[in-house]
């Protein structure tokens, strides 16, 4: 799985978009649709975001 900053992760009725991505950390924004407003800002460490997202699909990018 390669994560990059700007992606919009969907997990059941949960969206996460990665808003900063770097070596061992990652910071996320969580909401319940795509584009309602977000819960602040969470940092994790990738190992615990990726249980997150277990089972998740990546959204579409916009262009």
């Amino acid at each position: 799985m390669k994560l990059k900053q700007g992606q919009v992760w969907k997990k059941e009725d949960k969206y996460y978009r990665i808003t900063q991505w770097s070596r061992l950390t990652i910071a996320y924004k969580l909401s319940f649709t795509l584009h309602a407003p977000e819960e602040p800002v969470r940092k994790v460490s990738k190992k615990e975001f990726c249980r997150l997202i277990k089972g998740a699909e990546l959204c579409p990018q916009e262009v």
